[in-house]
């Protein structure tokens, strides 16, 4: 376990290079929160209207009505599609990175533009999965046992699904081929997936705790100046971390899949993590 924590520190510092070297890439999950925000600010306007909300947050969903159920599936679709549409851009870019390329922006949207079908489909999934999981957790919230299964099942579909976008991004495969494909590879790569999120975790807690620091002394002297720093810095580490996820998992996915090894990448690393036979010499 230590020398997984080891090996996956080192993916991620590597991570951090290839972002360093194009910085531009940050810009991707910068757009997504934006488009997050507004999308959610005018959904939670039209579910205030219809009294979707106040239903959903009862001891029950017996009383939400079919109105209800759809908005709420609507929501998630369209919530999932903005988030793995940009995360598609941003795999498409580190991909072309990692191949020695400088991609621009529009280099990443032409990539994700090419896949809109494949990305529509997989929100579907994505957004049904989870609209399900939360349906059934509002329905079992006095079942702590029912709690932790949701958790379980819940963990376990994200991990099987860890590689669906730089499947859909690379490979051209529908949805379903892809979650198969996903799940293949998890089994080669568990441990520095179970590791990496962790790791990612607290690198993303530790940004954000030193983001809000400068936020804190300001907000001693202006409140409103304070916020705005806040939402900022905060914001900011959230994108630094997404956007080194992303490269790690281009770069992951590329070795695991094909034996390639992206620029700012080292073999014998990525040969430490998964053996022998399982990488070939190829680079990007």
């Amino acid at each position: 376990m230590f020398a997984t924590f080891g090996r996956t520190w080192q993916l991620t510092k590597m991570s951090w290079g290839v972002l360093q070297s194009d910085r531009k890439l940050i810009a991707f999950p910068i757009m997504s929160g934006v488009a997050l925000v507004i999308l959610a600010a005018l959904l939670t306007g039209v579910g205030a209207g219809f009294g979707t909300f106040e239903r959903l947050g009862a001891a029950e969903t017996a009383g939400l009505a079919e109105a209800d159920i759809v908005l709420l599936g609507i929501t998630y679709f369209l919530l999932a599609f903005v988030i793995i549409y940009f995360n598609a851009a941003l795999i498409g870019a580190a991909m072309v990175r990692l191949a020695g390329g400088t991609p621009t922006l529009g280099d990443g949207f032409r990539l994700a533009n090419s896949r809109l079908p494949q990305i529509a489909g997989w929100a579907l999934i994505s957004a049904t999965v989870g609209l399900i999981l939360q349906i059934l957790r509002s329905q079992s919230r006095d079942n702590f046992l029912g709690q932790i299964a949701l958790s379980v099942v819940g963990g376990v579909w994200a991990y099987l699904t860890f590689f669906v976008v730089p499947v859909l991004v690379a490979e051209e495969t529908g949805p379903i081929t892809a979650i198969k494909r996903s799940s293949s590879l998890f089994k080669r790569t568990w441990g520095e997936q179970v590791v990496a999120n962790f790791g990612f975790g607290i690198v993303g807690f530790l940004a954000a705790l030193v983001g809000l620091v400068p936020a804190i002394l300001i907000a001693s002297l202006s409140p409103m100046a304070g916020l705005v720093v806040g939402v900022v810095t905060v914001g900011l580490a959230i994108a630094t971390v997404s956007t080194l996820e992303a490269i790690f998992k281009a770069a992951l996915y590329g070795y695991v899949a094909d034996g390639r090894v992206g620029e700012g990448f080292d073999q014998n690393t990525l040969d430490g993590a998964y053996g022998p036979g399982r990488g070939g010499q190829r680079s990007f």
